[in-house]
Parts: structure tokens; sequence; C-alpha cells
């Protein structure tokens, strides 16, 4: 039983990307944090295009690199010049006293890979190319890059401005001012905004940790800063400036990481420049659409916001707060203010946020009732009249923070002849300061001095002080609810997105065989979209209900005698629909006829039909379907498929469905997998689903049936990779359950021979394929399986019925019980990152996973995937069965298949068993000193 595994920075699975020509090929040098430490930390920069001349990069660079005062040695580096700025300037890279730790190139595009070539023959590990004008996939890219790789050399740009790194007095960068030192980390693919903010910043006192310009990506990118940005004691939190991804598959967990700790927060440019594509399905016309992108960031739990406007507000915001990692934040406002419009100005703020005025406690409402005129009422907002003083500012602030029903306090303090702004601010530092101390859960506290909008440097003293004291203060009573608005947001985006889901109702298996077949037949056929009868076999293969259709030649006998059999099983009226390769949308043909009663009405109905569409259209029927006409008549015509997004591949679409969809416009875009509870909040966020929840004579419909649709296309867009757009509409719904009526898919030819799991997908799926047995010692088997979030359940249960000395070995510490946040950790993993093994008791045959858990061992590993901590906890009562050496087993056999360097672990000196166990299985061991336990690694092949 090892220590908690990391709560950030998990196992990094980048040792293969996608090419589009259809393959997956191993792909790229492995990030290493270690380059992206130097980048901000460097102990000695040499210049590259150093120069004298005014508005040149190269001077700019070596003003600001002074004017910081970066305290190693600047080498500027240019053969014209014999000194730049009063420092010597060197001819060439040979010509240095020693390797730059860090080289800044700014010199003609011609010159720079051969320079790049020069500083990783000198050892240089980080370099940042500002020159412009030189594309990743040019042939001068192309050799930048491979000269790079060569020697290990790390490149951020080409086509930055630079870093700025205030706390390390490190400013390499061509921004036209120095920022302030802070706790606020800021990305940006645009230098321009860099400016704006800067400027902005400045004028309010607010500093920064970070600043990056990431230029266009060539090397490090988004996810590298990230994940430093994510372990960084000196940052609280991270803004992003965006205006595209390059890499999902490397962004979102990196992003997820980063998010979970930290609040982060992004402005994404460009919401309206992707262009309409050609498409032959409702789903696949929304690929490539800002709502995707959005959906994206949701899912990490990065917080979204439209306008720069508002990215000042957040910065405002978190500046100043103390957010620790998984701190849970409420909704529960209290208004503290000497201004009753400013409290009712306020509270109508948060309601458009959707948070809530906090409900005081009794003590709280005689508490307050003892320091407030005897003409005002205890309420919230809390009114303390004009003329209030520091003293009853105090007894309110004291009073609303102590209370346990208040999760966070606006305080406003509004100018006048009786009030005094100065001792009120005082006396809410005062309070905060109280309730910061230990022993006391910190509630944020925002403030508001309506109509102090000034720069910081002629500020008020009251507004000085507050930002002095670290509490946030706005100029009207909207900002300040709008900045506690951010929190409050990111609060819901972590409780939806950690929340533990509901376990999905058994049903049979998919038989994905099946479902190859049927696309392997169309496409020996030479077309890319399968006909309506094909689609609804594939779909219904996946364990989604389809209306019992069957498959007539195109012509009328035979489609009398399909409306026979179909009789014979008791269906009386049906549905015809004819099948063709050129045509999209039937009903746009004459090709659907509904509600025909009997086989000789169906008979009828064909000819018809057939002689309109030869007549009137001129295209190739290639068969007639013939399907029973359902009657649901308080049932609800639903939209839900997969497209296709070239940036984020695979994403699953819900929304109004019927004749009606682009009318409608109701759509929602999700990134898969789906669990249960994140496909009801899927649904939850389209205009139908009020109308789903019931109305008048329509019952409500069942919503877990549709979120289960929902699930099982995420299932079917992992195991069958050649899907490139996938429509079902309508999916008929009501109490009853779903059943879809009519479906559409689109194939991609190259990638029929792909394998699952679909590699495209931008959150790496459940790994299926890793279930399996373990055999005890005893030859036992025992079924074993990757986690999923659902488990939650049943750790909590396993957890309870280990004893007290098992859970201090595997926690390092003694718990009672172990929390439920700390289980959403361990069960709702990154499986792009982490992996974790669940054995459970055999039952049935085949081995499944019905039985008790019976024990768990974990991999977590940092951003780069090269080292990977692991941990291991049996059951208390299994012991010496032979349980967790199988785990550690299969743990290095996984870590050897995902290209993993080394397997570590912290031992306990008192938990002989699992340090016999690792000295066994060839870990090496080695004495912490002072902290009682024992370090082990596995070197593995």
């Amino acid at each position: 039983m090892l220590r908690r595994t990391p709560q950030s920075g998990e196992m990094c699975y980048r040792k293969a990307r996608w090419d589009p020509s259809g393959s997956v090929a191993s792909g790229g040098r492995s990030v290493s944090l270690e380059h992206v430490d130097t980048l901000f930390a460097p102990a000695s920069i040499a210049l590259f295009g150093a120069t004298e001349r005014p508005g040149r990069a190269g001077r700019v660079v070596m003003e600001q690199l002074r004017a910081a005062g970066f305290e190693g040695p600047i080498w500027p580096v240019n053969p014209k010049y014999g000194q730049v700025l009063g420092l010597r300037c060197y001819g060439s890279t040979d010509e240095l006293p020693g390797s730059p730790a860090l080289a800044i190139v700014a010199t003609p595009p011609a010159t720079v890979p051969e320079i790049i070539e020069a500083l990783g023959v000198r050892g240089c590990r980080v370099a940042i190319v500002m020159t412009p004008a030189i594309q990743a996939d040019s042939p001068l890219g192309s050799e930048m890059l491979q000269a790079a790789q060569r020697h290990g050399l790390r490149l951020l740009g080409p086509n930055s401005s630079g870093i700025l790194r205030p706390p390390k007095l490190l400013a390499a960068s061509t921004t036209h001012l120095l920022p302030l030192s802070g706790r606020l980390a800021f990305i940006s693919q645009s230098g321009a905004v860099i400016g704006s903010v800067l400027d902005w910043a400045t004028a309010r006192g607010i500093g920064f940790s970070h600043i990056v310009s990431i230029g266009d990506q060539a090397d490090i990118g988004i996810p590298d800063l990230l994940d430093h940005l994510a372990t960084d004691a000196e940052s609280r939190a991270i803004l992003l400036y965006l205006e595209g991804i390059t890499d999902a598959q490397a962004f979102m967990p990196a992003a997820r990481a980063a998010a979970r700790v930290k609040p982060v927060i992004a402005l994404k440019g460009g919401r309206h420049r992707a262009g309409a594509r050609a498409a032959t399905s409702h789903s696949g016309a929304l690929a490539g659409t800002d709502a995707l992108f959005d959906a994206a960031l949701a899912r990490a739990g990065i917080l979204r916001i439209r306008t720069i406007e508002e990215l000042f507000d957040a910065a405002e915001a978190l500046d100043h707060l103390r957010l620790r990692a998984g701190q849970p934040f409420g909704d529960r406002i209290a208004i503290v203010t000497n201004g009753g419009g400013a409290g009712v100005l306020a509270a109508d703020a948060i309601g458009d946020l959707r948070g809530q005025l906090a409900r005081f406690a009794p003590e709280t409402r005689e508490a307050l009732a003892a320091a407030l005129p005897s003409w005002t009422r205890p309420a919230n907002p809390v009114d303390l009249d004009a003329a209030a003083n520091g003293e009853r500012y105090r007894a309110a602030m004291d009073a609303v923070l102590a209370d346990p029903g208040v999760d966070a306090v606006i305080a406003i303090a509004c100018p006048g002849a009786l009030a005094n702004t100065d001792a009120a601010a005082q006396a809410v530092i005062d309070a905060a300061r109280h309730h910061r101390r230990p022993g006391y859960r910190a509630k944020p506290i925002f403030t508001c001095l309506p109509g102090d909008e000034a720069p910081t440097a002629q500020a008020g003293p009251a507004r000085r002080a507050l930002e002095a004291a670290d509490i946030p203060c706005f100029a009207t009573p909207d900002n300040a609810a709008t900045g506690l608005g951010y929190l409050l947001r990111r609060a819901r985006l972590l409780e939806e997105i950690t929340a533990v889901p509901p376990s999905l109702p058994r049903a049979p298996a998919a038989d994905w065989a099946a479902a190859r077949a049927v696309i392997e037949a169309a496409v020996a056929r030479g077309v890319r979209r399968l006909d309506e009868a094909e689609a609804k076999a594939v779909i219904a293969a996946a364990g989604i209900t389809v209306v019992r259709t069957a498959r007539a030649k195109p012509d009328p006998a035979s489609a009398r005698a399909v409306a026979e059999d179909l009789a014979a099983e008791g269906i009386e009226r049906f549905a015809l629909k004819a099948l063709s390769d050129a045509v999209v949308h039937k009903s746009d043909i004459g090709g659907v006829v509904l509600d025909l009663q009997g086989p000789m009405t169906v008979e009828a109905a064909a000819a018809s039909m057939l002689d309109h569409i030869t007549e009137h259209h001129a295209i190739p029927v290639t068969g007639l379907s013939v399907q029973e006409m359902l009657r649901r008549p308080t049932a609800h015509e639903l939209l839900c498929g997969i497209s296709d997004d070239p940036v984020f591949g695979p994403a699953l679409v819900f929304g109004a469905g019927g004749l009606g969809v682009e009318a409608e416009d109701d759509v929602v875009l999700a990134l898969p997998p789906l669990d249960l509870g994140l496909a009801r909040r899927m649904i939850g966020k389209t205009r139908v689903a009020r109308r789903l929840a019931g109305y008048r004579t329509h019952p409500a419909a069942d919503i877990d049936a549709i979120a289960a649709v929902m699930v099982r296309l995420g299932e079917l867009a992992r195991a069958l990779p050649m899907i490139n757009e996938l429509d079902i509409n309508p999916l008929l719904a009501d109490g009853s359950g779903c059943v879809a009526l009519d479906a559409r898919i689109t194939v991609q030819h190259r990638l029929v021979d792909l394998p699952a799991p679909n590699p495209r997908f931008a959150i790496r799926p459940y790994p299926a394929e890793l279930e399996g047995s373990l055999a005890l010692r005893d030859g036992t088997a025992v079924f074993c399986r990757p986690v999923k979030p659902e488990d939650a359940p049943r750790f909590a249960e396993f957890f309870r019925r280990a004893t007290p000395e098992d859970l201090r070995l595997r926690f390092f510490s003694r718990l009672k019980e172990v929390p439920a946040a700390m289980i959403a950790r361990l069960t709702q993993i990154d499986y792009a990152r982490a992996i974790a093994f669940v054995a459970f008791e055999a039952t049935g045959e085949p081995l499944d996973d019905r039985g008790e858990m019976l024990g768990v061992g974990r991999l977590a590993g940092d951003a780069t995937g090269e080292r990977a901590e692991f941990s291991v906890m049996v059951r208390s009562d299994l012991k010496g069965r032979g349980l967790g050496r199988a785990l550690m087993e299969r743990l290095i056999e996984h870590g050897r298949a995902e290209g993993i360097a080394t397997i570590w672990g912290e031992i306990l000196t008192e938990n002989t068993g699992m340090l016999t166990l690792a000295t066994k299985l060839g870990f090496r061991s080695q004495t912490v000193p002072g902290e009682g336990m024992f370090h082990v690694e596995l070197t593995l092949d």
C-alpha cells in the first residue's frame, strides 16, 4: 500500500499522434518539463540579432532584459557589433563563453536553422524564436525543427514576442512595458492582446507570474505551458487568449489537469470564422463550429469568456483570491452595504448569474440585530445605513462570515457626506484577516467602492488598502457580482465534470463485428453513404433500439412480400422509403410514404413512388425500406448523431429533430466519451429539454433512455473509427423509451481497416481492450478492468471494509474514512494520463464485474509520460493470495506497452510485505532520509 497519487501532472500518453493520411504513427519527442522550467528560469541568455538600432526586436529585448534586472549573464550575438548597449557582443555561437541556458533568436528567417543547429551543438536547452515568416511545414521550418530535434533543444515560436517572468526578473520580450510581479499567468496567441492586457493591468496594479507569447507553436505549445503552470506555486490562476488548437489530444489532458487545481479562464478569438462545409448529414454540418470549442473547454473545466473586458474582470477577481485546489465553493451570497439601492443592484446581478442570496442562521440575525440601527432589519442584503461607521461594518462582516450558510460576501461602501469609506475598508480588511486564520474556512470577499475607477496610482486610500490586502475591489455592484460570477461558473463546471455518474443499465453487449460487416459490404459497393437499412443495422448492433425494418428490392412485388413477412409478426401499418446512394433526404424526391395499411397498400405505394422518382428525378433507386409504422402520439422527435471535427475528432450532437431541424436550430455538441451524468447535462442544455420534462397532455420522456443513446453513440464512435457522420433523425422519445425511426451514416473508405479504439478522440475513451482476468496464487481467476467513474460507490465500500492500518499505509495518514472528493479523484481519471486496474470477485461465465471489489492498482505519471508513480491496495482479508503481485505485474505490463521509462513508488518502512514484493519484481530501493520510507524504482525496457 503506497502513498496517494498526484493530484495533477498524471501520466501523458503522447507517444503516438494521428496522421491525417488515416494511420497512427509514432510521432515527435516526448515533452520535457525540465526544458520548460529552464525557459522560465534560465541561468544565462544569449540574444541573436542584438542591435543598437532603435525599433528593432534585438534592441527592444536587450533593453527589456536589462531593465528587468536579469541577474545572469546576457550575451548579445551579432557579427556586426563589438558591443551592444555596453555589453560585449559576440560574432557567433562558437565565440560565446559558455552554453546559454536560453537563446533568443531575432534574426532573418534564412539564418534561423543554422543558429539552432549551432546552439544544439553547444548544449543549449531552449530557444525563443521571434523571427516571423517561418512556417513549421515549410522547408525552412522543417530544417529548423530537425536541427532542434537532433540535439534535444526545445523551441518557443517562431513568431513569438517572448516571455515575461517578473518574479524571476526576466523580460525576454518585445512588449512596450514591464509588468508588475504578481500571481496571474497569461498565455496568449496574440502579442497585441498581451499589450492591451499589460496596459490595463499595470494601471490597476495587477501583476503576473508569467506572460507568454506562444507564437506559431512549432514545438512548445499551450499543453506544455499548462503542465508547467499547473504545478507552479507562484501562479494562482491561468488566463488564456486562444485563436485555435493545433493538437486537441495534447491540449485536453493538459487542460483538464490544470483546471482541476487552479482556475483557468479562456478568451477565444475568431468565434464566427469557421465557414460552412459540405456535409451529408445535419451532424456533419456542425463539425468545426465554435460551439464544439465551447464544449471542449467546458469538458476540461476551463471557464470561457467572450470579450476582453471580461478578461480584465476575471483578472481582477482572480488576482486576489486564495482558492485551494478542490476547495468547495457554493452560490449562497451575502451582501453588506451602506446603500440600499446598491445592495438591490448587487442582488439583481447575483440573480442574473443564477446565484442566490444566503438565508442567515438565527445566530447571524441576532448578531446583526445587535449591531444595526433600530430602524433597520437583519435581512440580506444587510443595509447598514448611510452613516455606518467602521465598527458597524466589522460587526456585520464578522456575523455573515461566521454563518455556515454563507459561501461568499460582497461588501459595498458607497460614498456620501455621512460615510467613511476608509474606515469601512479597514473593517472589511480586519474581518477578512480574522476569518483567514487557522480553524476557519476562508470565504471569498468582493468589495465595491462605487465611482472609484481611477488607475491604482490615483485611487483613493480605501481601494489601495483593499487591494494591498488581497481583496478585489470593483467600481460598481454589477462588476463585483460579475467577478464573483466567475467563481460560481467555475464551481458549476467542476461540479459537472467531477460528479459521480449513475451506472448504465445492463444491456446486451454491442456486436461490433456485425456492424463492421455491414459497413464493409457497403464499402465494397463503392459508396460512402450507407442506405437506411444498413445504417439502422449498424446502430442496432450498438444497442440502440430501431424500428422494425426490412429491405426489399426496388419493385412493388418485393415490397409487398416483405410487408407480408412483417404482417405475420403482427405489424398492421407500414412506412415505405426509397433507398438510393444518390440522395440524402428521401422526402425531397417523394421517397417517403407513411401510415400504409396492409401489404397490398404497400405494393401500390411502391409502384407510385418508383414511377414518380423515375419521371421527375431520374435517380437510381437501389432498394425499398419497409418498416413498422409506429404510433406514439405524445413522443418527441429528436436528433442525435456523430460529426467529425478537423481539430477535436469525433463529436456528439443532440437536439430537436424532425423535418424542421434546421429551422429549430436547437442542438448542442459534446466530446465523447460520455457517461450517463454527462449525457443528461448535455440534453439539459437544449430548449427541447423543457418539453421532454412533460407538459399538458404530454407526459415526461425517459431522459435516462435518451442519455443512454448518447452514451452508446460515443461507444460507437470509439469502436468504428471509419464513421465520418451519423444522424438518427428522428429519434422518438416518450415515457416508454426511445426508438430510432431513420438513420444515415457516411464512412471514410481509407479508415475501414483501422482497428478500435478510434485514435482521433480528443479525450481518451475507456480502454475496454484492457479488460481481462488475473490469476491468484491458488489458480483462482478474478476479473480485472480499468476503473470507471461510476465505480465511486464501490470504492467507498472497499475503503470502509479496510482496516485503519491499511488506510494509513495507502494514504500515509490516519483516515477514519476516505473523503468523497478523494474517491472522485481516484475514479475519475484521465485515461490519457493515468490508469487504474480494479479487481473484482469473479461471477458468471465469461467473467464480469458484478462481484465484490477486491483490490486496485494504479499508475499516475508526470506530464512527459516517462515516469509514473504506482500504488496498490488489496482488501484487508485477501492478503497473501497473490492479488497484490498480480496487480503489480499488470501495471508493469501496461507501463511497458505505453512506453513508460520508469515506475516508482514510496513505501513506509513498516510495510515489509510491499517492500519485499517490490524487491522480487526487480525494483531498486533507497531510504528516504528522515521520512520513514523507502523510494523504489523499476526501469522498464
